[in-house]
């Protein structure tokens, strides 16, 4: 195993910048000298290291150097074939991986509740995806992951699909049995493509689920900066089999990541992989504990519960509550807002909060917190609301109209209360978690339709349906 301690990228940067470089290049900062000076006190010391493509700071197109020998301790890490270092966040790795998977017209399988760069990926490279519809847990009132059987079924009814794409886990931690899927698809020779933004810190074991490239999968897109020290934007893509083009995937990041990849962003990467590998038995006991902490404080709290796991394949980084008041969601999240507590997503029943990977010794201040969130609170009465969630009619769906038709269709405009059955001309999509909830092209459902009313009424954010307060929504003129 590669030395692991080391920050290669990191390192290089600061041998740099102790050089006292004089700078007749781009970026125009001039490692902050030029720069107003109110902004000083909070850019100053992270724009000494925003440099650029100099001797001895290697290139992320074409490396041989520093980020060479830094990607290569992650793939080592991971124990992959390959690894890369994203700084167009997990997106771009969606992306990439999507177009070095699919051809124009190919048949591809898709987890429907997949984040809105999936469907780009799809979109840009003219793909025809069939929707496989995840199961619905009624306590949590959210979809999981997708079963084994709609697997089977859907390649019994495309044996032609070139790619699965997976989510997993799903935003609120959830995972699912992957590992039978992968066996499934392989045996027919399908390459699994996992958006596993929000596990990239699921390597370490116990009480981790499995990682996505430890039960199989071919290509894994993580977000490093979701759970792990790294900067917005960093992310990773590690590529672990021989039914995926490596050639082709460095050939699209090529494409789509910035030619001018930013160093704070790459080094917070190097910095964020050497955290994950040196965090340790007694850094896991001592997160879990102060994981149990906070859970048992937020448990005493008369108006909100705290969800667990249907299974023991949840991350415990995420914590999830609901309202027992009368408060939905998004009530909640606002009034947890009012004293400076933010929390990751609220959904019309429930508000998510994502725990800091804490090592021994690191502290987080739950002791205020809690008090800060009995405050919120306080006053609220008990009124626990059970709800049943109408579910998916079909368990494998495709779009209505192709990607590839719909440039030439006109859309109209059409009310809400007359949408059902027409094909939607645009993608709505709640925000966060961005998994939309309507695609472009596809059939409106009662089911679709009802919830996007319910999300409206609980006063959802959407990218997207810029008419949806008027009570309008775009659709495909198809007659």
């Amino acid at each position: 195993m590669n030395n692991q301690l080391k920050t290669p990228l990191y390192d290089a940067l600061i041998e740099h910048i102790n050089k006292r470089p004089v700078s007749f290049h781009v970026p125009g900062h001039k490692y902050g000298q030029i720069n107003l000076p109110e902004a000083n006190r909070y850019f100053k010391q992270i724009l000494q290291i925003d440099a650029t493509e100099l001797s001895g700071l290697d290139d992320l197109h074409s490396p041989e150097g520093a980020i060479l020998e830094a990607e290569a301790l992650l793939s080592d890490l991971y124990q992959t074939q390959k690894s890369y270092f994203l700084v167009n966040g997990s997106t771009v790795g969606n992306l990439a991986m999507i177009m070095a998977a699919c051809e124009e017209g190919t048949k591809v399988l898709v987890q429907r509740n997949c984040h809105k760069s999936v469907l780009n990926g799809l979109s840009l490279a003219k793909a025809d995806p069939v929707f496989l519809e995840p199961e619905f847990n009624q306590k949590w009132k959210v979809p999981s992951g997708i079963s084994i059987e709609t697997v089977k079924n859907a390649i019994n009814l495309y044996p032609d699909a070139k790619a699965l794409i997976l989510t997993y886990p799903n935003y609120y931690g959830m995972g699912n049995d992957i590992q039978e899927i992968v066996k499934e698809t392989h045996l027919h020779d399908i390459p699994v493509l996992v958006d596993e933004a929000h596990g990239p810190h699921f390597i370490l074991g116990d009480p981790f689920p499995p990682s996505a490239l430890q039960l199989g999968a071919d290509i894994v897109v993580q977000s490093a900066h979701k759970t792990l020290p790294a900067m917005t934007m960093g992310s990773f893509l590690h590529v672990n089999s021989t039914l995926i083009n490596c050639q082709k995937v460095k050939e699209y990041l090529t494409m789509f990541q910035s030619s001018s990849p930013s160093y704070p962003i790459m080094a917070s990467l190097d910095l964020a992989r050497n955290y994950l590998a040196t965090y340790n038995h007694k850094d896991s006991t001592y997160l879990l504990t102060e994981i149990k902490r906070f859970k048992e404080a937020l448990a005493e709290i008369p108006v909100i519960k705290v969800l667990e796991y249907p299974t023991d394949n949840g991350d415990p980084l995420k914590i999830t509550i609901q309202s027992r008041s009368g408060l939905n969601g998004y009530e909640l999240q606002r009034r947890l807002e009012e004293v400076s507590i933010y929390t990751e997503l609220a959904d019309p029943n429930n508000v998510l909060f994502i725990f800091p990977l804490l090592k021994e010794g690191q502290s987080f201040p739950l002791g205020e917190i809690v008090l800060k969130i009995k405050k919120a609170l306080m006053g609220f009465p008990s009124n626990e609301i059970h709800e049943a969630f109408e579910l998916a009619s079909q368990k494998i769906s495709t779009l209505a109209i192709p990607f590839k038709e719909m440039v030439n269709l006109k859309v109209k405009e059409v009310d809400l209360s007359a949408a059902e059955g027409e094909v939607a001309g645009e993608t709505i999509i709640p925000y966060p978690p961005g998994i939309p909830l309507l695609i472009k092209g596809e059939r409106i459902t009662k089911d679709k339709l009802s919830q996007l009313c319910r999300l409206l009424r609980s006063g959802a954010r959407f990218q997207g349906g810029a008419s949806l307060k008027d009570g309008i929504i775009k659709t495909f003129c198809t007659a």
